[in-house]
């Protein structure tokens, strides 16, 4: 089932005539009982593929809102293992919604790739990006990820030009992410032409859905990207919501709420991208 979740959910939302809406969460924040809460009704809310981060200490192309929230999710003690056993509580009330987890590779070295792989599995994960591992390093994670069942989604940036863009897309799978921009999550897009461009070349390489984030905060947004994408990710402007609604650091009343009305808001953009 794995391998198929992601493909099944962007074939059904192409024959929507939408994009798929991919949402960023990190897992643990602020706390566990409220990331699980958030993580069980984003299908709901709107989310077509939910990723699911990773907290690291020293994230590499995050901004400042991403940074935060894995900054509270840490000091709430959220590990690796904490995340794979909540994609195992989410996936016990939902078979569907395809789950990737984001992030870096320290991690994953630290508990090591084998028991990584298989732990992933077992618990219900469709896919990993790992920011900090190119093609090169494809023997560390990528292969035995892709030959035990999981996806492996790659990063494509601006900088990728047609010489490299084979060796990116050799091994990818379950779809291509296209970073909008050179720089960190939260910052604004400077050329949505640009960005629909930059799709259409990357699909003349593959057959595989291409997805666009970094810089998708509105609805509008989702619905000018998703004109060209096949998907449109936002997770800056999610862990945003969620961080502006803390109260002295800890979730209140309305901080699973804020969260939510920011996807309904999204998910409504997408299905306005093709009508």
């Amino acid at each position: 089932m794995a391998t198929h979740r992601i493909a099944a959910r962007f074939a059904h939302c192409a024959a929507e005539n939408r994009p798929a809406l991919v949402t960023f969460v990190m897992s643990g924040d602020p706390d566990p009982e409220t990331s699980a809460e958030i993580l069980a009704a984003l299908p709901e809310a709107g989310a077509d593929v939910i990723e699911l981060g990773m907290p690291f200490s020293d994230p590499m192309a995050d901004g400042p809102g991403i940074q935060l929230a894995g900054q509270r999710a840490l000091a709430a003690g959220q590990t690796l293992g904490r995340t794979l056993e909540q994609v195992a509580a989410f996936r016990r009330r939902d078979d569907a919604t395809p789950i990737v987890l984001m992030g870096y590779y320290n991690p994953i070295y630290i508990y090591g790739v084998e028991r990584f792989v298989a732990d992933a599995l077992a618990a219900g994960v469709d896919g990993l990006i790992v920011v900090d591992l190119p093609p090169e390093e494809d023997d560390e994670l990528c292969i035995p990820a892709l030959a035990a069942g999981l996806n492996f989604i790659r990063l494509t940036t601006p900088t990728t030009d047609d010489r490299r863009l084979p060796a990116v897309l050799k091994n990818t799978s379950g779809f291509v992410y296209y970073v909008s921009m050179n720089g960190i999550t939260g910052a604004a897009i400077k050329s949505r032409a640009a960005v629909g461009d930059a799709v259409k070349r990357i699909k003349s390489h593959t057959s595989l859905p291409v997805a666009v984030g970094f810089g998708i905060k509105t609805a509008e947004d989702a619905a000018i990207i998703g004109r060209d994408a096949d998907g449109v990710v936002v997770g800056t402007a999610l862990c945003v919501a969620l961080g502006d609604s803390l109260v002295d650091g800890k979730a209140a009343p309305g901080s699973v709420e804020a969260v939510l009305s920011r996807v309904r808001e999204l998910a409504r953009g997408t299905r306005q991208a093709r009508a």
